[in-house]
């Protein structure tokens, strides 16, 4: 029988759903994917109709500040490990997945676990959906009660693959992953969590990434594409 932490993951904090609601939504994730350029859009299309990041405009209520939204890689970022240097998407996909789904609120504050996370995204500005990473990490009360209880997690990978809209979509057109280089990768697992007074559990984990590897360049995160785990 396992044991639930009694506060939220970190992996988990963002959407998070169900299995019967993961199967429901399926249909409409391989709609998207369907067409390769359809997940470019899928990352970009909600960061085009925001206003640009210098536009003063009031956060709402609950929602990350600006230098909260798009932190600087620093140096020493507690339990983020570094970006690896792989060239190769499922392999990279595989430890942004990992990297996701571990924290340790012992030793990373959480400014810190945001900043090492950033370190992985992609540079180019078109291709990245930093709110759907960034929006897997709790907020700053929920972040420090579970620091409270010293919560720390790790992660297995079990394997990683490429969807099969997204094969038959890249089949049918090959020559449209050449503007972004943008690969969809769906990643399972497993993350154990532990805390205070000897607290600790597994769940499994799926997440489906959207991963750009340029020809010549390592690898780098573009975001959390549909859910989609066929």
């Amino acid at each position: 029988m396992r044991t639930r932490s009694p506060f939220r993951s970190l992996s988990s904090y963002g959407t998070r759903w169900s299995a019967n609601r993961r199967i429901a939504i399926v249909a409409a994730a391989v709609v998207v994917l369907l067409a390769v350029a359809g997940v470019v859009a899928l990352l970009t299309g909600a960061r085009n109709s925001r206003p640009a990041p210098d536009t003063a405009v009031p956060a709402p209520s609950g929602s990350p500040s600006a230098s909260e939204a798009a932190p600087k890689p620093s140096l020493g970022s507690g339990s983020v490990p570094k970006p690896p240097q792989i060239a190769e998407p499922v392999a990279y996909a595989k430890a942004a997945a990992r990297m996701l789904w571990s924290y340790d609120t012992r030793d990373t504050s959480r400014d810190r676990q945001l900043a090492g996370m950033r370190a992985w995204m992609t540079t180019e500005p078109k291709y990245t959906d930093w709110a759907s990473v960034s929006g897997q990490v709790p907020d700053p009360l929920l972040w420090s009660r579970m620091a409270d209880q010293d919560q720390h997690a790790t992660a297995h990978v079990a394997e990683g693959h490429y969807p099969g809209a997204f094969k038959e979509a890249l089949a049918e057109d090959p020559s449209a992953i050449t503007e972004a280089y943008i690969y969809v990768v769906t990643v399972n697992g497993t993350q154990q969590i532990a805390w205070k007074k000897g607290g600790g559990g597994a769940e499994d984990r799926a997440v489906t990434l959207a991963v750009q590897c340029r020809p010549g360049h390592d690898c780098a995160l573009a975001g959390i594409a549909p859910s989609v785990t066929q």
